[in-house]
């Protein structure tokens, strides 16, 4: 299968593309499978940008991340690869991508990707 390729997203242009402004996106009931054991992972993703042209439709994002339902992706994979599909797909001028993700075995995990990446 592989993991969700970001297809479903959709765009509208940036109604004030001469300003740099913050847009923040809180999804806050990702579920995704651990691929070692096959148990169901949670977590709470925070997605910040600034855009340029460009900013993402919240239906299509939240189709998109529950694309990630069924798939055996470890908390690493998927926000690094949330970041590069959202930095391909919307060409911001910043983007970070916070995952917190819920207690497993007496401990939590932070996990946060940024683009571009300095």
């Amino acid at each position: 299968m592989g993991l969700p390729n970001g297809s479903e997203l959709e765009l509208f242009d940036n109604p004030a593309p001469e300003r740099d402004y913050e847009i923040v996106h809180t999804a806050h009931e990702f579920t995704s499978v651990c691929p070692v054991t096959g148990h169901p992972d949670f977590g709470t993703l925070t997605f910040t940008y600034v855009p340029d042209a460009v900013c993402v439709e919240l239906k299509s994002m939240k189709l998109w991340l529950q694309s990630f339902r069924n798939e055996g992706v470890f908390y690493e994979a998927a926000v690094n690869h949330m970041c590069d599909v959202l930095s391909e797909k919307l060409g911001p001028r910043r983007l970070e991508v916070r995952g917190e993700f819920s207690v497993r075995g007496g401990m939590s995990t932070v996990v946060i990707a940024r683009h571009p990446t300095k």
